[in-house]
Order: C-alpha cells, then sequence, then structure tokens
C-alpha cells in the first residue's frame, strides 16, 4: 500500500458509519477542509490523526493497523495466537468450564472454534464428520443441511436471525472472508422465518430443548486476536430445558 490509498480508505468507513465530513470534522475535532484533503489524498495525516480518525469511526483493530499501512506507517496492533496470550486463554477456559452442564463456544471474527465446553457435543450430534473437523466454523456446522440444521425444529426463524448478525457483521466490520461466509450460508437450502411480533428473543430450539444465548467480547482489547473473539453461551430458555440437562449431567 501507498500512502496516498489512506484518503479511500477513511472515506469508506465514514461512509459505512453514515457520516459526512462535516459531521466527522465536528466528532474529531478537525477541519472539514484537513479532512478533505486526508480523502483526497492532498494531505497525509500523522500517525496520531489515523487512530484517532479509527477511533471517532470504531474501526476494527484489524482495520486499524490496515489504515496506518496505507498511510505510510507500521501497525500497532498485535496479533498474536491464542496460545502466547495466557491471561486471555486461561480466563476463556475458565468462563467455558463455569458455564457447564450448559454449552459454550468461544469464536473468531469468522465463527470459527477457538474453544469449547465440554456440553457442546449435546448441539452437534450427528453432524457430518466433515463438519467438526478443524478448523470448524460455528456457523457452517449450524445451517449446513448436514450438520445441526435438520435437528432445530425452528431452522426458519434461527437462520434468519443468524444470517442478519453475520450481515450486519460485514457491514460493521468489513471483511471479504465474512462476506464469502455470508454468501455461502445464504445459498443452504432452509426456510424462511421472523420473530414473532410479541417475541422477547429468538430460541434456538433443538431436539425438544430451547437455549437463549448471549455473546461476549473483550471490550478493552488493545491485540487484534483477543478483539476479535466471542464467547457464545447457551442458557436453557424454559423448565423444562433445565432440568432435562441438569438429569443428563448427574
Amino acid at each position: 500500500m501507498t500512502a496516498t490509498q489512506i484518503g479511500p480508505l477513511l472515506k469508506t468507513w465514514r461512509t459505512k458509519r453514515h457520516l459526512s465530513q462535516l459531521d466527522l470534522s465536528l466528532e474529531a475535532g478537525v477541519s472539514t477542509r484537513h479532512l478533505s484533503f486526508v480523502e483526497t489524498g492532498r494531505s497525509r495525516p500523522t500517525e496520531q490523526m489515523v487512530l484517532h480518525l479509527a477511533e471517532q469511526l470504531e474501526v476494527p483493530l484489524r482495520e486499524r493497523n490496515r489504515l496506518l499501512l496505507a498511510a505510510g506507517y507500521a501497525p500497532v496492533f498485535s496479533e498474536r495466537p491464542l496460545d502466547e496470550l495466557g491471561p486471555i486463554k486461561d480466563a476463556l477456559d475458565q468462563l467455558l468450564s463455569s458455564h457447564e452442564p450448559f454449552p459454550a463456544i468461544v469464536v473468531d471474527r469468522g465463527w470459527n472454534v477457538v474453544a469449547a465446553n465440554a456440553a457442546i457435543p449435546m448441539l452437534t450430534a450427528g453432524a457430518a464428520p466433515h463438519l467438526l473437523e478443524p478448523p470448524i466454523n460455528a456457523l457452517r456446522l449450524t445451517l449446513h443441511p448436514e450438520g445441526m440444521a435438520p435437528r432445530i425444529t425452528n431452522l426458519g426463524q434461527w437462520r434468519a436471525h443468524l444470517l442478519r448478525d453475520l450481515a450486519l457483521q460485514v457491514e460493521v466490520t468489513g471483511g471479504d472472508d465474512v462476506r464469502e461466509l455470508l454468501e455461502e450460508l445464504q445459498g443452504y437450502p432452509g426456510p424462511e422465518g421472523e420473530p414473532g411480533a410479541h417475541d422477547v428473543f429468538v430460541p434456538l430450539e433443538i431436539d425438544g430443548l430451547s437455549f437463549l444465548s448471549t455473546r461476549t467480547s473483550f471490550s478493552t482489547a488493545l491485540d487484534v486476536t483477543v478483539s476479535e473473539l466471542a464467547i457464545e453461551s447457551f442458557f436453557p430458555a424454559d423448565e423444562t430445558t433445565a432440568k432435562a440437562i441438569h438429569d443428563a449431567s448427574r
């Protein structure tokens, strides 16, 4: 990349956030003239200015590194394997094990499973072996016709929920790999469905069990790997499910 490419990249992120140059200049405390010069390549921003504008635009850390490279600077956010992030890995292991006997997984930005607890097989039982070979993609495993999909009784609702979330992720964070995953999943067969007008949440209903899910991330992460991790935890959505799981775990 060359320094002249920082302008189009910044403009792309500003457009994604539905901000005008005036909006961003006011939020960032810079002149509209200077911002215009940066976007058109007439002015090269300082490293601090790149990071400041990226912060205002809520650009993901991976893409902040890309912006820095485009402006001619070295990346400032590390990207280390999870095995090298001892305290983070220990925290994830503790969260996963403490959630048992209910299922929980950790996924990266592309929804590849990084870690899972011992309760996950209750959801993945019967899936084709090729879908369970690393790297396991959680969304592919869920919606593939040889995966969990045939056992999900409200597949239409759950499929619509997952695809809508993934489409939003593509819009907010970018990334060709995530966009390609969305296109792949949209091509899988499956019923149409939307949540009911008075529903509080979309449950995952599978083999007579009903779960609600929560997603947790590291909000103060300064490492690319950590910033892209999410913990997906499943809780019983009714007393029948809670009793069935507790009885099975005794």
